[in-house]
């Protein structure tokens, strides 16, 4: 009931309102329809002050930095990105705009990622790879540029722990300032060819989740960063065709089966010149996953993950020598996932890990040498992110979803937890929360929202007091969403079961205006790949407006977690395991067969949309059952697993040189005779992800086998097609006015 009230009071008074319906063009447009959302938000070390990236007003992809500042409430900008570029548009290095496309922000501008230093008193920020300082308490001039672009683009800044550096790569170098003295020092020997320093390389950013290749010792006293070859990996070369040139990329693209970039690790102590080798071990095919000091700053702790992913070995290394040994070792029939959980405590004497082999990912406490001390979570559940750890009350904090595989909640445990499977829930409202604590635990930002409700921010004390709004959004009148409230569609969610047994959940959007006894077409969303969970409780500004979009036009919109998707443990992601499209694609057909059945549906015309992950899911959904499916929109799919990257690749596939079977069965081109109804094929021509061959070899078969298809395709388009809001408004116009034409529906 409480949370039943809280929407009604977000909402609005909803009799009022004049009804208006989403169109494709609004939701490119500015303002943004979810509402003024702050995005990275942080903490000061004191807690005063939450800062945060704000979209323009006139242009929700350029972002300004600020404040709120909690002793007076008050909101405020801090740095208007416009002041710094002048207006113009940023000019960013290759190495910059392939970052940021693993990192999911391309498309974006202005100030994109910020740092506190850890006295409080300064902001670090990049910009068109110049770097500046916001220096809190000054009253005049408070930006200080640090380095210009004219001297090398830098990308990755940060600061040093105690505040004394700032350190950055430039031309595939690892460089630190002195801040005070403004010295600047080469830490690692200069980058050139295929060889790079303090880079993440290109899996570690795009599958694994680690986008820098440098680490700063706690006490500033050195810093370890990775030495990338990148001389073993293939060159493919590849076209990127824009719409006035077009250049031809080598790019060094490791493919399953082929070898990856040669990774070592070095320290560096500032006082020395010299720097000391890290014993990975006398396997070099290996991947270098995490890197994390001890507090002392005397050792390390080494992720090291085997290339079938199936062990992943904690190793310590002391910094003086560069020797190492294995204290710890997850192991997996078929594969074990990466995690950022390792915290280790002050004393240098524990640290909070996150394991797998109970079937869920749960937190653990273990001693310096890897030996297990106790269980800090259990159960049918997932915990995902460690969010802080407050060593004088001996409480870890973390994300996860105990009460609903469909929330995410902050929890937290004792580290001298006797009652592992039973934390205490901090968040007070159903739904989804984002949490960022202060680095002492005390405090928290908790951005919030339902499948009805725009993210709203608030501040609360670690124990889910709430202490301030910083972002209300209500969708009131002056909310860009204000005016199409009305026409907001509430989904319903529902589960249904596999063949194994396990629960399959759906979430269903029924057409405006829905009327009993008649029938819809229906659009099914889909993406159905590792690491993603499309059924969540959560409001999805992108996905799930377009959702509402599709839904006001008049279809039911329908979304399913196959089995292999994110969240929900061992037992429901493993069954992909040499699979893929194979049980992703029977769960599918579930939720096909439910729909055919139920008497609102239309069964003759049920199409699918789906994108990356997605759209091979679509095209094998047509191959597989074109009978039941009437269409399929697949955008910069994926054909063949042959041609996609080592680590995503074979963590769910295995080698393709030993497990030849499994790669044909899971590659679309087998199944391509069966592809009988309606498809419209949509792929970048600059795609440095799921490289454009995959389509180009897809249309070839098609017109060899005399299958007729339609194509679009994007000049200068990379994975996520997102040059412009010009562009993204094409790419969806087309898609929903093409779904019209096939499944009849009188588009809007």
């Amino acid at each position: 009931m409480r949370s039943l009230v809280f929407l009604l009071l977000t909402l609005g008074a909803l009799p009022v309102i004049a009804a208006e319906t989403l169109t494709i063009d609004r939701l490119f447009e500015d303002p943004a329809l979810s509402g003024p959302s702050p995005r990275l938000l942080k903490l000061s070390p004191d807690g005063k002050r939450v800062t945060f990236l704000r979209g323009k007003s006139d242009n929700q992809t350029v972002f300004d930095l600020w404040e709120y500042h909690v002793p007076s409430k008050q909101t405020r900008l801090l740095v208007d990105s416009a002041s710094l570029t002048g207006g113009a548009e940023e000019q960013l290095s290759d190495a910059e705009k392939a970052r940021r496309e693993r990192m999911r922000i391309a498309g974006t501008s202005g100030i994109v990622e910020y740092q506190w230093s850890a006295d409080g008193k300064q902001l670090l920020f990049p910009i068109a790879g110049s770097l500046y300082v916001y220096r809190v308490d000054a009253r005049k001039d408070p930006v200080k540029a640090l380095t210009q672009a004219a001297d090398g683009f830098a990308t990755d800044p940060r600061f040093s722990p105690k505040g004394r550096y700032v350190s950055f790569v430039r031309d595939a170098t690892l460089y630190a300032i002195e801040i005070d003295s403004g010295s600047e020092t080469r830490i690692s020997p200069a980058g050139s060819g295929t060889v790079s320093y303090g880079m993440a390389e290109f899996v570690a950013q795009e599958e694994m989740g680690r986008f820098s290749g440098y680490w700063w010792a706690p006490d500033d006293s050195a810093i370890a960063y990775a030495r990338v070859d990148e001389a073993p990996v293939a060159v493919e070369k590849r076209f990127e065709i824009h719409a006035d040139r077009t250049d031809v990329i080598e790019q060094r693209y490791p493919a399953a089966g082929k070898a990856n970039a040669d990774v070592r690790l070095y320290v560096r102590k500032l006082a020395s010149e010299e720097a000391v080798e890290i014993a990975l071990g006398d396997n070099r095919d290996i991947y270098l996953a995490r890197v994390n000091w001890l507090p002392d700053g005397k050792a390390l702790l080494l992720q090291r993950q085997s290339r079938d992913q199936r062990t992943l070995d904690l190793m310590r290394a002391e910094v003086a020598s560069g020797d190492s040994a294995v204290i710890h070792t997850e192991a997996s029939d078929t594969w074990v996932n990466l995690h950022d959980n390792l915290k280790v405590l002050d004393d240098g004497q524990s640290f909070v890990w996150s394991s797998e082999l109970g079937g869920y990912q749960h937190l653990e406490l273990r001693a310096i040498d890897g030996s297990l001390i106790r269980p800090l979570s259990s159960g049918p559940w997932v915990v995902e992110d460690v969010l802080a750890v407050d060593q004088k009350l001996r409480r870890v904090y973390f994300s996860g979803n105990a009460d609903d595989p469909r929330e995410k909640h902050v929890y937290f445990n004792s580290l001298d937890t006797t009652a592992p499977g039973s934390p205490t829930r901090v968040t007070l409202y159903n739904g989804w929360h984002e949490a960022v604590f202060s680095d002492d635990g005390k405090v928290f930002v908790d951005t919030f929202s339902n499948e009805n409700t725009p993210p709203q921010v608030r501040l609360h004390e670690a124990g889910g007091k709430e202490l301030a709004v910083l972002e209300a959004n209500k969708v009131e009148d002056g909310h860009p969403y204000h005016p199409y409230l009305e026409s907001h569609l509430a989904p319903e969610f529902g589960s249904l079961k596999a063949e194994d047994g396990q629960t399959l959940y759906y979430r269903m959007i029924k057409p405006l205006g829905f009327v009993e006894g008649k029938r819809y077409p229906v659009l099914i969303r889909v993406y159905g790949g590792p690491h993603v969970q499309y059924v969540q409780r959560s409001w999805d500004s992108r996905w799930g407006l377009f959702d509402q979009v599709m839904a006001q036009r008049g279809y039911i919109v329908f979304t399913l977690d196959n089995r292999g998707s994110a969240r929900r443990g061992v037992k429901f992601e493993s069954p992909i395991f040499r699979r893929m499209g194979g049980p992703e694609v029977a769960d599918q057909m579930v939720g096909v067969r439910w729909l055919a059945e139920q008497p609102f549906v239309d069964a003759a015309h049920i199409g699918y949309f789906g994108w990356s992950y997605g759209g091979y899911m679509t095209l094998m959904m047509l191959a597989k059952h074109s009978g039941p499916i009437a269409a399929g929109v697949a955008v910069a799919p994926v054909t063949d697993w042959r041609l996609y990257d080592t680590h995503y690749t074979e963590r769910y596939m295995d080698d393709p040189g030993r497990f030849k079977a499994a790669y044909d069965a899971s590659s679309l081109f087998p199944h391509l005779p069966g592809l009988k109804s309606p498809l419209y094929l949509i792929h970048g021509m600059a795609d440095d992800n799921v490289l454009f061959t995959h389509s180009t070899q897809l249309m070839a078969q098609l017109q060899q086998s005399g299958t007729p298809f339609d194509l679009m395709t994007y000049p200068g388009g990379k994975h996520g097609i997102n040059q412009s809001p010009a562009v993204r408004k094409h790419v969806f116009n087309a898609i929903a006015n093409w779904l019209d034409r096939q499944l009849r529906v009188k588009g809007k």
